[in-house]
């Protein structure tokens, strides 16, 4: 099958070169020492996700979503009746209000007894009631207040809102049930960052740094990851030790618990061929490296990465072999069996 594609993709492509040759710049292979990759396989799981659920008992009024619907922060997913808190609400408010007014008027009778009592025209026990009124209405308006701010609490808690913007991927409600308090109508996910898990070994588990970049295939898809954590709490069966990455998804589809994989640095030191990093590139889903024959045209060779050194990749590639000149600049442009011209080639 490969072969049918390679075929197909020279005689198309080297028509496309018939411009001219490609301007590339050639770098030697050599040997070196690196710490040989390893793939794990690991899993993927959404960095958010939540069991939306009923703060207050009642019936379900409304629903304003379905599985799979993207919701934005904020969205009233769920209202459960509030007939009857509002009705409280309204007699609360009317309450306090009362009770404002009882207690402007208790302040005007203290005040006015206030100045009585200096000149000796009331008792010190007239003095006193006016007192005691004040703040008796003064206590009756901060109960209301205070029961009328529960009311509007509750009232809050009728609504179920998105916490966050995300994919609904349960819907465990229905239109005119009952629910308690604690009853889950919903689940959602946050869709754009994921967490993934991989066990690893200690010698791999030592070379790992916080904040390192990684790249993870999930489902063929590439994913930039942050080590995020490596969790010193290991396996007593397997000996090995959880690793967590987190990586932004930038609307690539993945689903909770896909599998992942990622290719890590074991601490064994192996011999391979060194290049820039730069001079391996993908071609028809596979990595390859392009170096040029006598007749200046570049030949394609598939690659397979075994380590990194700082900025330098370690390959094992058939018919490669120290010394040999490979392209590392321009590759980009560069086809099988396309013309090229060394730039820097003394």
């Amino acid at each position: 099958m490969f072969k049918k594609l390679f075929v197909l993709a020279v005689s198309s492509i080297s028509l496309f070169a018939m411009g001219g040759p490609a301007l590339v710049e050639t770098t030697k292979l050599v040997k070196g020492e690196v710490n040989p990759l390893q793939e794990f396989v690991g899993t993927l799981k959404f960095d958010r996700s939540s069991v939306l659920a009923a703060q207050n008992s009642g019936l379900v009024k409304s629903i304003s979503f379905e599985v799979g619907d993207n919701v934005k922060k904020g969205k009233t997913l769920v209202q459960i009746d509030a007939d009857l808190l509002n009705a409280q609400i309204r007699a609360a408010r009317a309450n306090l209000k009362s009770a404002k007014d009882t207690l402007k008027n208790s302040s005007k009778d203290y005040e006015r007894y206030k100045k009585l009592l200096k000149s000796n025209t009331i008792t010190q026990k007239e003095y006193d009631d006016a007192l005691l009124s004040k703040n008796s209405s003064s206590s009756s308006v901060q109960a209301l207040e205070s029961k009328l701010k529960e009311l509007q609490i509750q009232f809050l808690k009728k609504s179920i809102k998105a916490p966050y913007s995300g994919t609904i991927v349960e819907k465990s409600v229905q239109l005119g049930e009952w629910v308690n308090a604690g009853t889950a109508v919903a689940k959602i996910v946050d869709t754009k960052k994921a967490e993934i898990t991989f066990n690893v070994p200690l010698n791999v588990f030592n070379g790992l740094k916080k904040g390192d970049v990684y790249d993870v295939n999930v489902g063929g898809n590439i994913l930039k990851a942050n080590l995020n954590a490596a969790i010193p709490q290991g396996d007593k069966l397997t000996r090995t030790f959880p690793v967590k990455f987190k990586a932004k998804l930038n609307g690539t589809f993945v689903f909770d618990g896909q599998e992942a994989k990622v290719a890590l640095s074991k601490n064994a030191k192996t011999e391979g061929l060194l290049l820039p990093r730069d001079a391996v590139i993908k071609r028809f889903g596979q990595n390859v490296v392009f170096t040029i024959n006598d007749k200046m045209t570049a030949m394609m060779i598939p690659v397979q990465i075994i380590g990194y050194v700082g900025k330098q990749v370690a390959i094992a590639g058939q018919g490669l072999m120290p010394g040999m000149d490979i392209v590392f600049k321009g590759n980009e442009r560069v086809f099988p069996n396309s013309p090229v011209k060394v730039i820097n080639k003394k």
